[in-house]
């Protein structure tokens, strides 16, 4: 079972103490989230004001300090309209990434414009891509047009957590029935995140924390750290195993 930790998201700068979003920062919290228990990590690039960027230059800086300086652990990217509004221009920058230092993988939201072309065009670059699954219409565009993706991430964006664990059910009871065996991951998002955490432990899917997903400890303390919210996930991945 993967546990990534989710560094930075699209939270805004100063959202919270620790949010890494300089380089130094992504490398030392990248160290400190492995060493609590994190098996992969997912960053969205940031530019030198601090907001999301999918620029060539600011994704090849990233992965070469995390290739040179970080922990030798998976490393995806996001690929999100909140990093990049215009799909056209989104598509243009992600084919100018450069070689030898591409992601192992990348997200793409299904629900998102142009994103069946960019999974083609990461595929042909050798990138392998989770689905971003936040809709039942978004998994019925992954089993409609069979894309090449090699993993799934469910993640309902509804604020409750009756109505988020429904929405996720639903998008899991279509991949069975289209008998999509690709691994899974569930994740919330704030309220939501802790709740299914759980769920996707005792479900046997993939998880990920952080400060992306969520600011607090599941009691609703603050979380010091990126590496804080990994550690408790690891305590109850362990507990759910044993």
């Amino acid at each position: 079972m993967r546990i990534v930790a989710c560094l930075n998201g699209d939270r805004r700068p100063g959202s919270h103490p620790a949010l890494p979003v300089s380089l130094d920062q992504m490398v030392q919290d990248a160290h400190s989230a492995v060493e609590a228990g994190a098996t992969d990590l997912h960053v969205h690039p940031r530019g030198p004001g601090g907001a999301e960027s999918l620029d060539p230059q600011v994704v090849g800086s990233l992965m070469e300090r995390l290739r040179d300086d970080g922990p030798q652990v998976p490393v995806s990217l996001t690929t999100a309209l909140s990093a990049e509004s215009d799909p056209v221009r989104r598509y243009d920058l992600v084919q100018r990434w450069a070689s030898p230092v591409l992601p192992d993988s990348v997200t793409v939201n299904l629900h998102e414009a142009g994103s069946v072309d960019l999974v083609h065009l990461l595929h042909d670059r050798r990138v392998d891509v989770e689905a971003g699954l936040w809709t039942v219409d978004a998994a019925r565009i992954l089993v409609a047009t069979g894309i090449p993706v090699s993993a799934v991430l469910i993640e309902p964006t509804q604020v409750q957590v009756g109505d988020a664990r429904r929405n996720a059910d639903t998008i899991v009871a279509l991949l069975d029935r289209a008998e999509d065996r690709r691994p899974r991951m569930l994740h919330g998002a704030d309220a939501t995140a802790w709740p299914l955490l759980e769920a996707a432990l005792a479900a046997g899917m993939d998880v990920r924390i952080g400060l992306e997903d969520t600011l607090r400890l599941p009691d609703g303390e603050e979380a010091q750290d990126n590496a804080d919210l990994v550690a408790r996930a690891a305590e109850m991945a362990s507990a759910n195993a044993a």
